[in-house]
């Protein structure tokens, strides 16, 4: 009777232990910060971010569909700043010549568009003046959370 409730005993120890053991290793791999009492964000909510090339050597315009409001910088690799005289243009250009990977920049207008932008360094950009309307105006869907607050 003894060895019985012995054998039982270190049976329940092992599971218990496993089932730590189990819900650790879960924990790791799902990333999960809050321990499950937050929700992840679904994939529609993400604002996607426009591709742009920027240099050293020329200097990056943006034009907006309003007056900007707010500009925040990814990294000290690029410089921004509203164009004198327009309050619905940026200029964007490399603080760091042919400076690694990419960075980020983010713009808010007064209509409460938000625009998301990755940069990345280019030798000679693609393009040098960007007209961010039309893209407003060609978005292929109807859900304004992508560019809007």
């Amino acid at each position: 009777m003894k060895q019985i409730f012995v054998f039982f005993a270190l049976l329940l120890g092992v599971c218990a232990a496993n089932a730590q053991e189990t819900d650790t290793v879960k924990y790791a791999a799902g990333n999960d910060l809050y321990r499950g009492i937050t929700r992840k964000l679904p994939y529609r909510q993400m604002v996607t971010p426009y591709g742009v090339e920027v240099t050293f050597a020329k200097t990056v315009h943006i034009i907006f569909p309003a007056a900007v409001r707010y500009v925040d910088l990814g990294s000290n690799h690029i410089i921004a700043g509203k164009a004198d005289g327009a309050e619905n243009v940026i200029r964007v250009k490399a603080t760091t010549e042919g400076f690694p990977g990419e960075t980020n920049f983010s713009v808010i207008c007064e209509d409460g568009s938000f625009f998301s932008f990755n940069a990345k360094y280019a030798r000679e950009p693609e393009m040098l003046n960007i007209e961010m309307k039309d893209f407003l105006e060609n978005e292929d869907t109807s859900d304004f959370s992508h560019t809007r607050m």
